[in-house]
């Protein structure tokens, strides 16, 4: 509707009682209505087609920021938009004003209506504010390597290496001039995507959505076998509240809603291949570079990169277990600052126990690494070859996954194992304590910044806080103990006192409380120096049929 046209016709609705009436508003009355709305008011009336409307008009900013923040207050209460108009403001040269027509069929509408016009009247619709010049550009050694302190900075990280319709000659959809102008779709969406901003919901093709089931019936079969028991706890809420089935792409908005109410782990689009370092970078804020497109078609089980398949039914079921979100986590502090050869050593940590790591559960060996979890191929191919005897799986340690080749387009030549997935996170914890930088980092979930460590001032800063939660585990133990003394002090004092040991991982016993003693006679109880090659290799029997 113009709203300056001569010889509207229009309805105003006026409530009296519980009967509605209608009034006409004459030619001569339209400047009184233009000076209503212009005021913040709200305008009723019936359009040519009989529907009736809401009419609103405020001013804008004269940036973009203004609108993006009044359309959000729309959008949080439900209103259906059905026309957008922006336009100079009367008498002037560069002030804006926003003219919207809202479906409005009843007095409840109108309600809603008016709350959201004295909710634009009370926000400011100007740009955001820009980040304070210190907590930018505090850096506290002079020859750091530069990385982001705060949370919000990860927008600069975002120069991937493969991106869009960059595709290998190699790829499936390399040919597919129509899947091309679609990966370029999903590249620009999170190239343009910034910290703080709702992630774009897609809405996915017919085939698209094809593929996703395929991928995943096939995959659930395979989960309910040899996943860990983490996983699996998690997988039914992922059901629950992030739409995870075969005829349903889950959107990353639900699922990094989800994901901060269980661990305060968030994801964020991207367009592909990210560096290691911005990568790990992201991970040390609790965030996951996660991609929104998926594979082509043609291969639904063969993917040379990874795509929402790979993110969402591999990483995402961990991610909400709170020991594996921490582990991944302290993997991208301590990229923090570190030189090329360190970052190497920690892509090497991250690929080879995030991605493709298995772990002991009682008798079995169950998987972890999302490479494998999401690769239905893959899966049976190690799973089958570590029951019949025939793959050898390697025990973590660091000499053997440093000189290890990661593989991306083809299986792996070596898999690695752990007792538990809390040695896994000893394991990376020790690399990450030998990283050389003349400081350490902290991550603070107050302020979603990275604190760096470099002087007793901030060290005892940091014990003071600490100070305040073992005060809380004090309290919390004693009150327990009274109640039903189920809980051995000893143990919760060994605990804190093996975090505070600076002793290196390997030098140290990793024995956990109250497990049985080693047997002398055992061929892995032999030192280190006598043990050979194939020594640190596990074979799992058969499993019995």
């Amino acid at each position: 509707m113009n709203t300056s046209g001569k010889g509207l016709v229009a309805l105003y609705l006026h409530k009296r009682g519980e009967q509605w009436m209608v009034q006409q508003i004459k030619d001569n009355e339209e400047e009184q209505k233009l000076a209503s709305l212009k005021q913040g008011g709200i305008y009723h009336f019936r359009s040519t087609n009989g529907v009736f409307k809401t009419a609103v008009i405020f001013p804008l900013h004269k940036r973009m920021a203004g609108l993006s923040k009044a359309l959000r207050v729309f959008e949080d209460k439900n209103m259906n938009l059905v026309h957008i108009e922006s336009r100079l403001a009367k008498g002037t040269k560069d002030q804006y004003e926003i003219y919207l027509e809202i479906d409005s069929e009843t007095s409840k509408d109108w309600n809603h209506i008016q709350q959201v016009i004295d909710t634009l009247r009370g926000i400011d619709l100007g740009p955001r504010d820009v980040e304070p010049v210190w907590k930018r550009n505090s850096f506290d050694c002079v020859d750091m390597i530069s990385f982001p302190k705060a949370i919000g900075e990860l927008d600069n990280c975002q120069k991937v290496l493969v991106y869009g319709t960059d595709l290998d000659a190699d790829h499936p959809g390399f040919k597919d001039p129509v899947y091309r102008k679609r990966r370029q779709f999903f590249g620009d969406l999170a190239m343009i995507f910034k910290y703080g901003q709702q992630i774009p919901r897609v809405k996915y093709t017919t085939v698209e959505i094809e593929t996703w089931g395929r991928i995943l019936k096939k995959l659930r079969e395979l989960h309910i076998k040899y996943a860990c028991k983490q996983f699996l706890d998690n997988w039914s809420e992922l059901e629950q509240f992030c739409g995870y089935r075969e005829d349903n792409i889950p959107q990353l908005e639900d699922i990094n809603r989800y994901l901060r109410s269980k661990t305060g782990f968030q994801i964020r689009p991207v367009a592909g291949y990210l560096s290691p370092r911005a990568f790990l970078a992201g991970l040390a804020f609790r965030v996951f570079h996660c991609t929104q497109y998926i594979r082509h078609s043609s291969d639904p089980f063969y993917t040379p990169e990874p795509d929402c398949c790979h993110e969402l039914l591999g990483h995402m079921p961990l991610f909400a277990d709170a020991n594996f979100a921490q582990f991944s986590q302290e993997i991208g502090l301590a990229s923090l600052g570190a030189s090329e050869e360190e970052i190497a050593k920690l892509v090497s940590c991250y690929f080879f126990t995030v991605e493709f790591g298995l772990c002991r559960e009682g008798d079995e060996m169950k998987v972890y690494g999302a490479g494998l979890l999401s690769s239905a191929a893959e899966l049976q191919y190690v799973m089958s070859g570590v029951e019949s005897g025939q793959l050898p799986l390697l025990e973590l340690k660091s000499d053997a996954v440093f000189t290890a080749e990661m593989m991306v387009t083809t299986y792996q030549k070596q898999y690695f194992f752990t007792e538990t997935m809390d040695n896994a996170k000893e394991f990376v914890r020790d690399i990450a304590n030998g990283v050389n930088r003349p400081f350490s980092v902290r991550y603070n979930p107050y302020t979603q910044t990275i604190e760096v460590l470099n002087n007793s001032d901030k060290i005892l800063d940091m014990a003071k806080e600490l100070r305040g939660d073992l005060c809380i585990v004090a309290n919390a133990l004693k009150k327990v103990q009274e109640r039903d003394g189920e809980i051995d002090p000893d143990i919760i004092a060994n605990f804190l006192t093996a975090g505070l040991d600076i002793t290196p991982y390997g030098s140290r016993c990793t024995t956990p409380v109250h497990s049985p003693p080693l047997d002398t006679n055992s061929p892995d109880s032999s030192p280190a120096g006598e043990q050979t090659h194939t020594a640190n290799q596990l074979r799992v029997p058969p499993a019995p049929r």
